[in-house]
């Protein structure tokens, strides 16, 4: 009979690494790093989609806020809208400066950190990681929104949608910066370039005296009596809503290291032309809106006359209906793009939080697994736990924008406002240092500190007032919940440092430790007499240990004769030694006999020999106790031991007529041992045992 060839794969252990290699991709060299860092255009809808995208809602919050005063209160949303404008463009400035002084990546948390102390940088690190997790639930909440607004059937699954969103963006990250980025591009380009076009035709329509009208423009509001107080409160929160728009400019400065070289130039490039395109769409949107007469209201039922048993469309979706006419080929156009970048918004968290987390991995204030790099050159640790946090949120939120919106941007402007006063005393303090050396610094020098002094003095006052403002306005409507988190995360980090540190004291070598152990000795624990045992015996003589015992636990006295007389039958060369254990522990006995030996011997280095199975189905790891396992986590509690785990390959873990041996618990072993023969695994034919 011609010998026949198995099968090299094994089918279940190569299952999972398959299914991972279709999702991922192959694995990339750690050469291979520098081929994943981004050009500009390829950074802009990596690092920008977040800013870009919050144009989609930031013009809807904002007038949102204002209806609740009635239609009269619309009057305030260019005064507002250019507020938000002018700070924004002074945060783009800002972090212009950021990115120059600190090009590592830390961006905020890094500057506060440098210049303001622990405390301070904590507090930044966990209001960026509180608002990452926010801007993915906010982003994919508010896609989900406007693909609900072009097909309302789909608002009962509103949560599943977003769930499964949020998967699909992990999976993609997973595979690498460059290969998301590809993905990435299209929609954040067609979502610029669609709304551009729809911001300008409503413009001309306008000037040429046939301006668009939005579907909610014939509803009423039933408008709140609010006093003199109420007013100015209601134009500041609407302020802050359309501060919306300024999430995700901090995305830039801590990407840094993964654009090309020039780092900092192609970084503040990118930057600036991503505070460009956000400024003219959040200033064209609100205008077209205005132009439209759309109407947007906190509850719907407040709009007199609409139905408010249906899903209310979006502020994008009323603007892209009065423009080019409800289910015209550009309105879905312009709601497909909204949606792609409003989903793919939560990108730029998934590059910001694993990049921000492998910082504070590096700097001891969170777990080391943060700061290590994926199959994918990616940290896909970090990008893991982000997407766990922001499924939370939007399970617990049922993914309804208007709640969600109100935990948003307290983090931003928290990081915001602690990073330029950093950046303000790392201006001062360069000042200080040159004063102090009698230094004659080029005047071109001397005039970049004092403008970056200018700028980082006028947004670290902005960004102060937006966050007093922010939180006043907000802390009754939910935000008082990230105000609570921020404290809880920032506490916790500090407290890993701390353990980190007292690790590494613990650690940390020195000259008046001395371990003085004064022999050798290695005991084998047997349970029955059968060929694991041995070949853990071979091992441990193998060693040429000083001393060599075979050690049984023995639960009943005739169990333990038995295993005497065999020993002695096999004449096995070690000795052996039987321990009872009446309370039919294993560990403790043994860790008994360790001690008694190290009471009448000395203090011996102990290697405790324990032999275990290694299967190959994930159903027989459940058919075997793992005795070994757990004896071995007990025993390393003991000092001075050492612990050598001997692996017995069954069967199931080889290959047998292209088969298991096991195929299925019960079956018949489908054939003997395999053996190699030119290179290829053969099926043995059956006979006799070999001698």
């Amino acid at each position: 009979m011609s010998p026949v060839v198995a099968h090299d794969s094994r089918e279940n252990a190569d299952a999972p690494l398959l299914a991972k290699r279709i999702l991922l991709g192959d694995p990339l060299t750690s050469h291979q790093a520098d081929e994943q860092l981004l050009p500009k255009r390829m950074a802009l809808p990596i690092f920008a989609s977040d800013a870009l995208s919050s144009v989609a809602y930031a013009p809807q919050e904002l007038l949102m806020i204002l209806m609740i005063g009635g239609l009269t209160f619309l009057a305030f949303s260019p005064m507002v809208a250019a507020a938000v404008v002018v700070l924004l463009i002074v945060v783009v400035l800002s972090y212009r400066q950021l990115i120059k002084a600190y090009p590592s990546g830390g961006g905020d948390y890094e500057v506060a950190s440098k210049n303001l102390g622990e405390i301070p940088g904590v507090i930044v690190a966990s209001a960026l990681l509180v608002d990452y997790v926010l801007t993915v639930a906010v982003s994919i909440a508010s896609g989900v929104d406007n693909i609900i607004s072009a097909v309302p059937e789909l608002d009962p699954w509103r949560v599943e949608l977003a769930v499964g969103f949020v998967i699909l963006i992990v999976i993609v990250n997973l595979r690498g910066v460059r290969e998301a980025s590809l993905v990435f591009a299209i929609p954040t380009y067609l979502f610029i370039g669609s709304v551009a076009f729809m911001i300008v035709t409503g413009l001309v329509r306008t000037l040429l005296g046939d301006a668009p009208v939005a579907s909610s423009a014939e509803f009423t509001v039933q408008a709140e009596d609010l006093s003199q107080a109420a007013v100015i409160l209601l134009v500041l929160r609407a302020f802050s809503s359309g501060c919306s728009a300024l999430t995700g400019v901090e995305a830039v400065s801590n990407g840094v290291p993964a654009f090309r070289a020039p780092k900092i130039r192609n970084a503040q490039a990118t930057l600036t032309l991503m505070g460009l395109i956000a400024i003219c769409l959040f200033a064209g949107l609100t205008a077209v809106a205005l132009i439209s007469g759309v109407h947007y209201a906190e509850n719907p039922c407040d709009l007199v006359g609409f139905d408010c048993t249906n899903p209310q469309p979006s502020l994008m979706a009323q603007v892209a209906g009065a423009t080019f006419g409800l289910g015209s080929i550009p309105f879905y156009v312009i709601q497909a793009a909204t949606a792609c970048v409003l989903l793919l918004a939560a990108n730029t968290a998934f590059n910001g939080f694993p990049l921000l987390g492998s910082v504070l991995a590096r700097d001891g204030y969170a777990p080391k697994a943060l700061n290590t790099r994926g199959d994918r050159l990616v940290f896909s640790n970090g990008m893991i736990l982000l997407g766990i946090g922001a499924i939370l949120v939007l399970v617990v939120f049922q993914a309804r924008l208007t709640t969600l919106i109100q935990l948003y941007i307290i983090g931003v402007f928290v990081s915001f406002s602690l990073g330029q006063i950093g950046m303000v005393r790392h201006w001062r303090r360069m000042l200080r240092s040159i004063r102090s050396s009698d230094a004659h610094p080029p005047a071109k020098d001397l005039r970049a500190i004092y403008n970056g002094l200018a700028i980082n003095s006028v947004g670290a006052t902005l960004t102060v007032l937006v966050l007093v403002i922010v939180t006043i306005t907000k802390f009754t409507h939910g935000a008082y919940l990230v105000f609570l988190a921020i404290p809880v995360l920032a506490l916790l980090m500090v407290g890993v440092k701390r353990y980190y540190r007292d690790v590494e004291h613990e650690i940390t070598i020195d000259d008046t430790t001395h371990f003085g152990s004064a022999g050798d000795v290695a005991i084998i624990l047997v349970g029955r007499l059968q060929k694991p045992v041995i070949k853990a015996i071979d091992y441990a003589l193998a060693a040429r240990h000083e001393k060599t015992i075979a050690l049984h636990i023995a639960l009943t006295a005739e169990d333990g004769e038995e295993l005497r007389r065999e020993w002695a039958a096999h004449r096995i060369p070690v000795p052996l030694v039987i321990v009872d254990s009446p309370y039919r522990t294993y560990a403790q006995p043994v860790e008994h006999f360790i001690r008694q030996y190290r009471a009448q011997h000395g203090s011996s280095v102990v290697t405790v020999y324990l032999p275990q199975y290694i299967v190959g189905h994930w159903w027989e790891s459940l058919l075997h106790n793992r005795r070994a396992r757990r004896i071995a986590n007990q025993l390393m509690l003991v000092h001075g031991v050492t612990i050598t785990l001997v692996p017995w390959l069954l069967d199931s873990s080889e290959l047998i007529y292209g088969r298991r041996s096991r195929p299925i618990p019960g079956q018949e072993r489908a054939g003997r041992p395999v053996v190699t023969a030119h290179g290829r695994r053969v099926q043995r034919p059956a006979g006799p045992p070999d001698a």
